[in-house]
């Protein structure tokens, strides 16, 4: 055998012995120590701690440092401030700047297939957006409160959707079904006292399915194409109709205006009628005079180049210019008129 190792019997070695004390010692540290880390505790801002007495609800914990006694409560912590979503149809693989969902899987394709209320078949995918307002009533009230809440999700959503046409669940509807359900299941979570506030409801999407799409992407389009000449034939009454009406309208209230102005006139003729007439019967030779006057007053100017001379003259003075305008042959005329009597 090899001189660098030998035997040594281990039978015969001396292990050093520790004092009890020392061992009592260490243990009474250890408990210490296992006494105060459960003693101590803390609750981060977004939660509450529940403190349970044997497994007994004692009292519920704000945000902070706290105590409670050791090996005898513990804590359970519930996230009361962070918002929480369960999603239906579909799983968020990765949330990031462009989002990854899985939709492939058979289990998540029997949860949003539904059948709706004209008995057409719709895909619809959903999220549940969602906060603990009660950690008692979430712990305590409902067994697999998760599980219970999505069942009540998709006995809702289904039951919604199908009061509704095909069309409604696809185009105009959404936002109906979303309050309709929104409104429902925060009554139905009361009433089972499970603890939740309802924040949204939010259709991910709704399609119909993969083996009709072709049709109904052709029924979409001839609907856009129906609704756009719809417009048009709107816009184009709106355009002409309107118009024609206000046409309208104006010639009747100028037809009316005409047929007033006509009457005015022929009332304003009359009275002028007669205020001569009883002017003529106070004093005939000046009305008679003064109409004659007038009359020519107005007629002279429209006549143009002419002269009036007396009845019986031979001739006109070779100085007379016959060049001159209206006021010269009106002029004329007057001195005439004057000296003959008035053309009587």
């Amino acid at each position: 055998m090899d001189d660098n190792f030998r035997i040594v019997d281990v039978t015969k070695l001396k292990v050093p012995k520790i004092p009890w004390r020392v061992v009592a010692g260490g243990l009474v540290a250890l408990v210490a120590l296992v006494s105060l880390l459960g003693t101590v505790y803390q609750v981060q801002p977004e939660e509450v701690g529940v403190i349970l007495r044997f497994g007994k609800y004692v009292r519920t914990t704000e945000p902070g440092l706290h105590f409670k006694l050791p090996f005898v409560e513990t804590m359970q912590r519930v996230e009361v401030q962070r918002q929480q979503k369960e999603e239906f149809g579909f799983r968020t693989v990765e949330a990031n700047i462009r989002t990854e969902f899985a939709t492939q899987e058979r289990r998540f394709a029997d949860e949003a297939v539904m059948l709706t209320g004209d008995l057409n078949v719709a895909v619809v995918e959903w999220i549940v957006q969602y906060r603990i307002d009660d950690p008692y009533e979430f712990l305590f009230k409902v067994r697999d409160v998760v599980g219970t809440f999505r069942a009540m999700n998709e006995a809702i959503m289904r039951e919604t959707v199908g009061d509704r046409t095909v069309t409604e669940v696809l185009t105009v509807g959404r936002q109906e079904i979303e309050s309709a359900v929104e409104a429902r299941l925060q009554g139905l979570t009361e009433q089972y006292q499970m603890g939740i506030t309802i924040d949204q409801v939010v259709l991910q999407d709704v399609n119909p399915p993969d083996p009709v799409k072709p049709s109904w992407d052709e029924v979409n389009q001839a609907q856009q194409q129906r609704d756009r000449l719809i417009n048009e034939a709107r816009a184009e009454y709106n355009a002409v109709i309107p118009r024609a009406r206000g046409e309208a309208e104006q010639a009747v209230l100028q037809a009316e205006g005409y047929a007033l102005d006509r009457v005015n006139r022929a009332e304003g003729e009359a009275t002028r009628f007669a205020a001569i007439e009883a002017a003529y019967r106070q004093a005939p030779q000046v009305t008679r005079r003064r109409m004659y006057l007038e009359t020519m007053q107005r007629i002279l100017p429209q006549v143009g180049r002419k002269v009036f001379v007396a009845e019986g003259a031979t001739g006109v003075l070779p100085l007379l210019s016959l060049d001159s305008g209206a006021r010269a042959a009106t002029a004329t005329l007057t001195d005439t008129t004057q000296r003959t009597g008035g053309g009587q």
